[in-house]
C-alpha cells in the first residue's frame, strides 16, 4: 500500500469496523477523534503523542519500535508510523516497547510472535509482533478476519494469488521498512525472507483467546477451602461493578 498521511483505508463496513491511518510519511501530523480505540506503532521516532488523561492534556514521547493503545482522541507529531482504529471498541490506555529481537511465542515455519497489546477480554482486538528469521518460506494460509500490518524492520516479500478465491498465478509484493499492508478476510498469502530477517507489526481486529468473566487469573486463583472461585457460583459477582 502506498505510504501517505491520514486515512489509508476505511473498513468501517467490515464485520470488525476498522480505519487504517498513517502519519509522518509526508511530514504531517495526525489528529484522531474518539470514535474508537487507536492501536499504533512507531516505525521511526521520536514521536510526541498528546491525549486527555486524568482530566488534562498530557504528552508522551515514544521512540522507534514502541507501540500504544489509546481509547480517546489523540494527536501525533514527529516520526512516522501507523494506526488501526477499532471503531465502537473501548480499550485501555497502554504504551509499551520497544519490540524485542524476536517473538516469545512459537508460530509456524520457524517464525515467532509476541502479543504486544493483548485483548482485554476474549474477542477484543490485539496488536502483535511477528518475527521472520532469514530464509523463511512460509506455508500459504488464510485468517478468519482482516489483518493490517507494517514492516518494522528488515526485508522480505509476500506472495498472494492473483484471484481472491486463491486461484491464479502468484503475485510477489516486496516488503521494506515502513510498508503498510492489508490482508482481507480469508485472503490467501505467505511471507518469505532471504538473507535478511523481517519484523512485522500485525493488527488483529478480534481474538479467540483472552480473559472472560468465567476464566481469568483472579477468579481462577482465588481458592476457598481448596476449590477455585471459578466453580463457586454462590460467591461469584453476578454483574459488572461500576
Amino acid at each position: 500500500m502506498p505510504c501517505d498521511d491520514g486515512i489509508l483505508s476505511d473498513l468501517s463496513q467490515d464485520q470488525h469496523p476498522t480505519k487504517v491511518y498513517a502519519w509522518g510519511y509526508r511530514g504531517s501530523e495526525l489528529a484522531l477523534d474518539e470514535e474508537g480505540t487507536h492501536l499504533g506503532f512507531v516505525v521511526k521516532g521520536p514521536v510526541s503523542i498528546t491525549m486527555p488523561l486524568s482530566g488534562c492534556e498530557q504528552t508522551f514521547s515514544l521512540d522507534t519500535g514502541m507501540y500504544f493503545s489509546i481509547p480517546d482522541r489523540v494527536s501525533i507529531q514527529g516520526g512516522c508510523g501507523f494506526i488501526t482504529s477499532r471503531l465502537g471498541y473501548k480499550g485501555t490506555f497502554m504504551i509499551g516497547g520497544p519490540i524485542e529481537q524476536q517473538g516469545r511465542l512459537l508460530y509456524i515455519d520457524g517464525c515467532s510472535d509476541s502479543l504486544l497489546i493483548p485483548p482485554v477480554m476474549k474477542g477484543d482486538p490485539c496488536l502483535n509482533h511477528l518475527h521472520f528469521p532469514p530464509q523463511i518460506s512460509q506455508t500459504r494460509h488464510t485468517h478468519p478476519s482482516m489483518r493490517v500490518g507494517v514492516v518494522a524492520r528488515g526485508r522480505g516479500r509476500c506472495i498472494v494469488p492473483q484471484n481472491e478465491d486463491g486461484t491464479g498465478p502468484d503475485v510477489t509484493v516486496p516488503l521494506e521498512p515502513g510498508n503498510i499492508f492489508i490482508i482481507p478476510t480469508d485472503g490467501h498469502h505467505s511471507f518469505f525472507t532471504d538473507d535478511s530477517g523481517m519484523d512485522v507489526i500485525a493488527y488483529h481486529p478480534d481474538s479467540d483467546t483472552g480473559p472472560t468473566n468465567n476464566d481469568h487469573p483472579m477468579i481462577n486463583r482465588t481458592i476457598v477451602e481448596g476449590v477455585s472461585a471459578a466453580y463457586l457460583d454462590e460467591i461469584r459477582t453476578a454483574a459488572a461493578v461500576v
